[in-house]
């Protein structure tokens, strides 16, 4: 058996088999452009499998090597990759330009840094292994933009001439002279893979007079700025001082290339991946460096606890009550898994739980609230009664005792909820009760939030909690 049916077949053993299916299928007999930044969420979508069975899956693949994972830092504007990296450690910079946007962007997991994989090299050769041997236009497909732009597969080049006026592919050390008739449009000269642009401003009467524009590119710092030209000849000369090819691109910034940037499709952020179950089972530690500080705005967490469990131990037994809290955990942790979220950590019979929106938390709260009476009626006592508080809000990922975690007051607001908890109620903050799915999900279970306002030991301010009876 060769070494890619081995590792294939462990991936079966795994994984639902439904999606070991697809992704064999996929790595066997798909297009190489397929292959290069794979897009669980839209693999899934078009495979119409369950999107966590198949991140699970492609998780799984990733931990066998048939994938690579690549961190890649996003700009908002034009979903172009400003920075990608095998792991989240090389999102290390306070900030990222995007010289396509004339713009600066302090980097943030919730949509700005995409997790996308490749098909290992020693499983599958593709085109994408050797990103500098791509024609230019594929090479702005599968290496510059993202796998959140939702690319046409059919009539491409049609469209690109659309805006495109020229691209050039300039090898290392090379000079070229383009003679172009600039159209009254703004023009953008920009260049993927140093990401350079030169900003023309094309305005006032036509001209017969050529005009003339140089272009250096190197290792250094990419050239970029603004210049006013008028509609008629230019002149371009443009030189590649780098160590590798580069493509200089005369794009007419108008309504055609907007409608283009402007597809987007769901993308796995990684935020997304930071609350699966199956990485952080995968990915214990080695998650982020230990000075790492990245910012997350909007993430819910989960806190739980067993209440009245120190008189569950007396009145029952060591024995017994180890047996009760273990089964109540297996529950909890199975609902958090299945409602896209993940174990941050256990402490005593306390779980802290992570869910990338506030509805997943929600429906886990109300699942968890049912599996604790099941586990209450097998025993035929009251005695897994539990609290539950939900919040949500910014907060930022870091490294704590050698695991990833989050830290901010946001998570110190969410514990201090559940704290607030003394019946089988759930409470939830305003952030959580007041999301527009979460209202969908309470009013689908026939539920009607009560506000109390409460203080919290050690917030200032009295907070507006409800009580989902």
């Amino acid at each position: 058996m060769s070494e890619t049916a081995s590792l294939f077949q462990a991936l079966r053993q795994a994984v639902d088999p439904a999606v070991a299916v697809a992704i064999e299928q996929l790595v066997r007999e798909g297009p190489d452009r397929a292959l290069s930044r794979i897009n669980v969420l839209d693999f899934a979508a078009r495979t119409g499998l369950d999107e966590e069975l198949v991140l699970a899956g492609f998780l799984h693949a990733a931990r066998l090597k048939l994938f690579d994972l690549s961190w890649n830092v996003l700009c908002p504007g034009c979903s172009g990759v400003l920075n990608a990296g095998a792991s989240l450690k090389s999102v290390d910079h306070h900030s990222y330009h995007c010289a396509l946007c004339a713009a600066g962007y302090e980097p943030t997991l919730d949509e700005m840094v995409e997790v996308t994989l490749m098909v290992n090299p020693r499983v599958r050769r593709i085109t994408a292994h050797a990103p500098h041997e791509l024609p230019p236009w594929e090479y702005y497909r599968q290496v510059f933009w993202s796998s959140g732009i939702d690319l046409p597969e059919e009539r491409f080049d049609e469209l690109v001439d659309r805006f495109a006026i020229e691209v050039v592919e300039l090898p290392a050390g090379d000079k070229a002279i383009l003679s172009l008739n600039l159209p009254a449009e703004f023009v953008i000269v920009f260049e993927p893979v140093t990401h350079a642009a030169q900003f023309i401003d094309v305005k006032g009467e036509p001209t017969r007079e050529r005009q003339q524009l140089s272009l250096v590119y190197d290792n250094i710092q990419a050239p970029t700025g603004t210049m006013e030209a008028r509609p008629g000849p230019l002149r371009l000369m443009v030189e590649n001082r780098t160590d590798a090819r580069v493509l200089p691109s005369v794009l007419i910034v108008g309504e055609v290339l907007h409608d283009l940037l402007g597809r987007r499709k769901p993308f796995m952020t990684a935020k997304r991946l930071l609350t699966n179950q199956t990485f952080r089972d995968i990915h214990r530690t080695d998650t982020l460096n230990v000075d790492q500080r990245l910012k997350i705005t909007s993430l819910t967490f989960l806190f739980t606890d067993l209440r009245g469990s120190t008189a569950l131990y007396e009145r029952v037994g060591d024995l017994a009550a180890f047996d009760m809290v273990r089964a109540h955990f297996k529950a909890l942790q199975e609902i958090v898994a299945t409602e896209a979220g993940a174990v941050v950590k256990t402490i005593g019979d306390a779980v802290m739980a992570t869910f990338p929106t506030p509805d997943r938390a929600m429906r886990a709260a109300l699942r968890m609230r049912e599996a604790m009476d099941r586990l209450n009626a097998l025993s035929g006592h009251d005695d897994l009664r539990l609290k539950i508080g939900l919040h949500e809000g910014p907060c930022l990922a870091v490294t704590l005792n050698d695991r990833q975690d989050y830290f901010g007051q946001t998570v110190n607001i969410a514990s201090r909820v559940q704290g607030s908890v003394d019946s089988r109620h759930i409470h939830a903050s305003a952030a959580v009760v007041g999301d527009a799915a979460v209202t969908a999900v309470l009013e689908a279970a026939g539920l009607s939030p009560r506000a109390r306002p409460s203080l919290l030991r050690g917030i200032a301010e009295e907070v507006m909690l409800f009580e989902i009876p």
